[in-house]
């Protein structure tokens, strides 16, 4: 084991393992660290929870750092929300039961272009009479608009689109038939077409309130084209949390199914040599007959008839994997050290089976199996990937493979969101790069034959 610990320690003399190795480090971290500041439970609600937990987020939004590559300047989410005390409220007693509550929320908007939605959202409360909200707009330049007049229920939103007198409003201002409200409330009027006119905003809601205890919480979203570090899709989660959450499930499932086939098979492969003839015999049958049954069609069948859980689906693997072609790489070597000194040694002073198999031969070979290990993990990444864009994915985890596997089904390519492919599979091949250099440097490490000399 000394001897192994110092082979490893031989890395730093290769660039490129300590390359890999930070890659891994950091893969590492990121994997044990997000279930801390993501819960699991809280990562399942963020990605499955529906509507009212993504509400607030745009749909299809780039992640902010294209603005950091790019001359035009696309406009990033707006939120202000009036529980937080947000709209600098003020209320007016207009009569002994009815109320007016004021909001106001003044916004810089100085981007490029137009947002894709304006909403505000509503949380009423109310025994009988509904509240009643009139919503002004008042642009850079001074002109006033007439938004429009909502009375909300006790959830309800109003969608400055959908609207069709604000619409007829906006028409009439600029002369364009057909105008969105997005564009008709931010366009400039002295500009030819539509132009963006920036400067600060604000959207005025007058709230009528016609009972005592009536009250009216307001959110105001105006959507941008960017949001996040990753991005959203078309539900409008934020890819940040598949992406992050996926980092553990991809490292779990490649390191326990690399290091679970790697070490039965060493074992199954090292009792067969050492008692021979039926058992070793038996061995190399199954090895035989498992190599030529078909992985991939297997997982699919269970994985359609049975259940597509990630964990049902890493054993498995290494259950089919076990009996691979390397349980003969392994025998042909066992069958070299079984005729060692040192085995016949420990055989003569009463060495037990268990000991001799497990102490003295399998050691042995753990120098030469090591690069293999580390190797094997981007295949297993790859794998689970694999089975998540076939549509066997674990249906309640975020992972990478889940991402790859919604952006196809939603022509994320076609449709021009490059982002939503490229970002897990650049951890993919990131996770993969850093394995296969590691790998690559421990075996010239471990093996003779490619040692320098």
């Amino acid at each position: 084991m000394n001897a192994v610990l110092a082979n490893i320690k031989k890395l730093r003399q290769y660039p490129s393992a300590v390359f890999g190795l930070i890659i891994i480090a950091f893969l590492i971290i990121l994997a044990f660290a997000t279930p801390i500041f993501i819960p699991y439970s809280e990562a399942v609600r963020l990605w499955r929870g529906g509507e009212d937990v993504w509400a607030e987020y745009p749909r299809n939004a780039w992640p902010v750092w294209q603005n950091w590559f790019s001359d035009i300047q696309r406009p990033e989410t707006i939120i202000f929300k009036s529980e937080e005390g947000d709209g600098n409220p003020t209320s007016e007693n207009l009569s002994e039961d009815t109320r007016e509550v004021i909001y106001t929320y003044e916004f810089d908007y100085q981007y490029d272009e137009f947002p894709p939605e304006l909403i505000v959202f509503f949380d009423a409360t109310y025994d009988q009479k509904q509240p009643h909200v009139e919503m002004l707009w008042y642009t850079p330049d001074g002109n006033e608009i007439r938004a429009g007049e909502f009375s909300p229920s006790a959830s309800s939103s109003f969608r400055f689109s959908q609207d069709s007198r604000l619409q007829r409003r906006l028409e009439r201002a600029t002369g364009i038939e057909g105008i969105p409200a997005e564009k008709g409330l931010f366009d400039d009027p002295e500009q030819e077409g539509l132009q963006v006119l920036k400067g600060t905003y604000q959207l005025k809601l007058s709230v009528l309130l016609f009972e005592q205890d009536s009250e009216v919480e307001t959110t105001f979203v105006s959507y941008g084209l960017v949001h996040g570090l990753a991005g959203t899709d078309h539900r409008r989660r934020d890819l940040t949390v598949a992406l992050l959450w996926g980092t553990p499930i991809a490292m779990s499932f490649g390191l326990i199914a690399a290091l679970g086939t790697t070490i039965a098979s060493l074992c199954i492969a090292a009792v067969g040599v050492w008692y021979g003839g039926i058992v070793d015999a038996v061995i190399q049958r199954i090895t035989e007959v498992n190599n030529i049954i078909p992985l991939l069609p297997i997982l699919i069948m269970v994985g359609t008839l049975y259940s597509r859980s990630i964990w049902l689906m890493l054993g498995l693997v290494i259950l089919f994997s076990i009996f691979g072609l390397s349980i003969k790489t392994y025998r042909a070597t066992f069958l070299q050290v079984k005729e060692l000194a040192y085995i016949d040694a420990a055989r003569a002073y009463g060495a037990s089976n268990a000991r001799i198999i497990f102490q003295y031969m399998i050691p042995r070979l753990l120098p030469l199996v090591i690069p293999g290990i580390v190797s094997l993990v981007p295949s297993f990444v790859f794998l689970e990937a694999a089975l998540a864009i076939l549509g066997l994915g674990d249906p309640i985890l975020p992972t990478w493979g889940k991402l790859i596997s919604d952006a196809r089904n939603q022509g994320a390519l076609f449709n021009g969101f490059y982002y939503w492919i490229i970002e897990p599979a650049a951890l993919m091949m990131f996770c993969g790069v850093g394995f296969a250099l590691v790998g690559f440097a421990l075996d010239r490490i471990f093996n003779p034959r490619l040692q320098e000399l």
